[in-house]
C-alpha cells in the first residue's frame, strides 16, 4: 500500500493481491525456517529475534521484488518503518504467546536415562529448558529393561542417550504403550537408515542402504546455484573485503589472506581461502588444532572483530565459484583434524559423500566447539535431505547464525581438536536401529 499509483493501471489491484499473497507466503517460510512455529523449546528472546529477522528478510525479498515490478528503485524508507513498527509488535506477542502456552503446557514430569558423563553433557540444552521439562530423575546405565521400566512409571516424558539398542528399543515401545512423548539422542546409523530406500518386492521389507546419489539434474541446479549465489555476493560485498583487506595489512603488515589444505567430496584435498585472522606465526610449532574462541592470543584484534562478524568466511566465496566448494555441505575439516576425528569415528569420513559446504545443518544448528560426533550426524542429516529447497532454508537459516556470538565459542584451552577428551563410544554402526527390533 505504500507504493499505490505506481503500479501501471491495467494490474494496479492484480499487482497489490500479488505481493500480499507472496508476503505472506515467504513469512510462512521464513517464520519455518527461523523455527518460529517451536513455541515450547524457545525463549522469548529467542522468539522475538527470530521474528524480528524472519520479517526484515521478507522485508528485503519483498523489496527487491518491488523493484523488479517497478523497474526503477523504490524508497526504502517505508520499509524501514515496517521494520520498527513489526519489532515493537514482534515484543508484545512473543511476550504475550509464550505466557499463554505456559498456561497451557505445564513442564513436564521427566526422567533422564543415559549412560555416563559424556551422555549427560550431550543433553545439557534438554536440561536447561526448564520450561518445558521438569527433570525428576536419572538413571544412569541401566543394566536390564526390566529393573528400567519400574524407573519409568509415573512420568509425562522420557529423555534418552548413549544407553544399548536394546534398552532404548524397550523405552520406544513403552512410550508409544504409555502414550508419552520420548526423546531420543541419535546414533550414527538411525540417521544413516533414515536415509535408507524401502523395498517391498521380497516377502519381507528390506531397507536399501548406500551411498548418497545425486540425480543430473539436481547437481546441475546446485551448482548453478553455487555459482550465481557466490558472484551475487562476490559483487555486494566487494567493499567489505577491499575494507577489510586494507586494515588487516595496515595492522601487521602480514599477509592478507590465510590458505589452508582442506578436505573435500571424495577426499579431495584442496586450499581453502579466507582472510587472515591469526598472527602469521600462529601455528611455527606445525601442530593443526582448532581456535580456543576469543581468549585465544594467536587471534589478532581485527581478526576477532572479522570472525565475530564471518567476514573472514568470505574469500570462501572463490573457492565455491572454483567448485571445490558448495553454499550448502559439511564444513571442510583439515586432514589432520579429520584423521584425528576417525580415529575414534570411523563413521565421521561419511561427510566426504558430498562436496564441502559454506553453510549447512552442522554450521547453523551447531557451533565451532561441537562435538564432532554431534556434527557427523547433522551433516548426514543433511546429505539425507539434500535439494534445493533444502539449500535454500539453510541459507536463509543462516543469517540467525550472525546475531548469535555463542555459534563462534573456541574448544577449551589445551584441546587441539573438537572431540572430547576421551574416545567416543557412539560412533558404531551396530548400536542403533541396525542391532535389534523392538
Amino acid at each position: 500500500m505504500f507504493y499505490r499509483g505506481k503500479y501501471d493501471s491495467a494490474y494496479h489491484l492484480k499487482g497489490e493481491f500479488v505481493l500480499y499473497g507472496l508476503y505472506a507466503a515467504v513469512l510462512f517460510l521464513m517464520n519455518r525456517t527461523y523455527d518460529l512455529y517451536s513455541i515450547g523449546y524457545r525463549k522469548v528472546t529467542d522468539l522475538i529475534g527470530s521474528s524480528f529477522l524472519a520479517q526484515v528478510v521478507t522485508n528485503g525479498i519483498i523489496w527487491v521484488v518491488s523493484l523488479l515490478m517497478f523497474m526503477k528503485c523504490t524508497n526504502p524508507l517505508p520499509f524501514m518503518a515496517l521494520c520498527i513498527v513489526q519489532l515493537i509488535i514482534d515484543v508484545i506477542w512473543s511476550i504475550f504467546i509464550k505466557k499463554v502456552y505456559n498456561s497451557d503446557h505445564l513442564n513436564k514430569k521427566t526422567v533422564v536415562v543415559y549412560e555416563d558423563d559424556e551422555d549427560l553433557e550431550r543433553l545439557g540444552e534438554i536440561r536447561r529448558l526448564r520450561s518445558e521439562f521438569d527433570i525428576q530423575k536419572y538413571v544412569r546405565n541401566p543394566k536390564d529393561y526390566k529393573t528400567l521400566e519400574k524407573e519409568l512409571e509415573g512420568y509425562e516424558a522420557i529423555v534418552v542417550s548413549g544407553i544399548h539398542a536394546t534398552l532404548r528399543n524397550g523405552i520406544v515401545k513403552y512410550c508409544i504403550e504409555k502414550d508419552i512423548p520420548g526423546y531420543f539422542a541419535p546414533h550414527v546409523g538411525d540417521i544413516i537408515m533414515q536415509g535408507s530406500h524401502h523395498m517391498q518386492n521380497f516377502s519381507v521389507p528390506i531397507m536399501n542402504v548406500q551411498r548418497a546419489v545425486l540425480v543430473t539434474e539436481y547437481q546441475v541446479l546446485k551448482r548453478l546455484f553455487d555459482i550465481c549465489v557466490s558472484l551475487v555476493a562476490l559483487i555486494l560485498t566487494s567493499p567489505i573485503s577491499l575494507i577489510t583487506a586494507i586494515v588487516i595489512k595496515l595492522y601487521d603488515g602480514g599477509p592478507v589472506f590465510y590458505k589452508q589444505v582442506r578436505l573435500t567430496e571424495d577426499r579431495r584435498k584442496f586450499k581453502i581461502i579466507k582472510f587472515r585472522s591469526m598472527r602469521v606465526d600462529a601455528e611455527k610449532d606445525g601442530i593443526a588444532r582448532l581456535s580456543t574462541g576469543a581468549n585465544d592470543s594467536r587471534i589478532t584484534p581485527v581478526g576477532q572483530f572479522i570472525r565475530a562478524c564471518r567476514i573472514d568466511e568470505l574469500p570462501q566465496l572463490w573457492n565455491i565459484l572454483k567448485g571445490d566448494m558448495s553454499i550448502v555441505g559439511p564444513r571442510p575439516e583439515r586432514p589432520e583434524i579429520a584423521e584425528q576425528y576417525e580415529k575414534d569415528m570411523p563413521a565421521f569420513g561419511l561427510r566426504l559423500q558430498v562436496k564441502a559446504g559454506l553453510t549447512g545443518y552442522a554450521q547453523v544448528y551447531g557451533k565451532y566447539n561441537t562435538n564432532p560426533y554431534d556434527k557427523l550426524e547433522m551433516d548426514l542429516m543433511y546429505i539425507n535431505r539434500m535439494s534445493i529447497v533444502e539449500d535454500l532454508r539453510l541459507m536463509f537459516a543462516t543469517v540467525r547464525i550472525l546475531f548469535m556470538p555463542e555459534s563462534t565459542e573456541g574448544v577449551r584451552t589445551g584441546q587441539i581438536t573438537a572431540k572430547a577428551q576421551k574416545g567416543n563410544k557412539r560412533e558404531t554402526l551396530n548400536s542403533g536401529i541396525l542391532d535389534k527390533v523392538i
